[in-house]
């Protein structure tokens, strides 16, 4: 307390010790006092009071304002917590979706594949037989080739004299690739 809060509160007290210290009045509930010093006391106090109850108000102020200032704080602090939260649930709900979408691109993408291999193995297929096909055929015009060249050519009489006897007696062998 200060020294003016003291002094109010000291010159009551010396007025409730006068008023209790007093002799009382013979067949009386009343008391018998200074009327000039407790006058007095109560006039210094009154005096008092005006400056004690403008630091009063002012401690009161002060109070409401700090207490307003820690209100606007802790309003803040649970805005940016909920704000934090906010961003958490969206950053939470982002990596879901991302997740989702990263899968479905996946499974997308295999599917993708999967195609182009049964396409891939398809085309493959077809260039296969088709070159099967040219093989047959050329397998078959070997064959013809073979089998015309196997053909044993024997020679006329008339042409062996013409030729001057190169074939007399002699029958050319024919060369047979298979019996080789």
């Amino acid at each position: 307390m200060s020294m003016n809060e003291r002094d109010v509160e000291s010159l009551l007290e010396r007025v409730r010790s006068q008023v209790e210290g007093a002799r009382p009045m013979p067949l009386s509930a009343s008391v018998l006092v200074n009327r000039e010093e407790l006058l007095e006391y109560l006039e210094e106090a009154i005096a008092r009071l005006p400056e004690e109850l403008r630091r009063a108000r002012w401690l009161l102020k002060e109070r409401e304002e700090f207490l307003a200032k820690a209100r606007r704080e802790a309003d803040e602090i649970v805005d940016a917590a909920r704000a934090r939260a906010e961003r958490l649930v969206q950053r939470t709900e982002i990596v879901r979706q991302a997740e989702s979408t990263a899968h479905r691109i996946v499974e997308e993408a295999e599917g993708q594949a999967r195609a182009l291999q049964h396409e891939a193995e398809d085309y493959v297929d077809r260039k296969l037989a088709q070159f099967e096909v040219i093989l047959d055929r050329v397998l078959q015009e070997i064959s013809r080739g073979r089998e015309r060249l196997q053909v044993v050519i024997e020679p006329e009489e008339d042409a062996e004299v013409e030729a001057g006897g190169f074939f007399e007696d002699q029958a050319a062998p024919v060369f047979d690739q298979d019996e080789a």
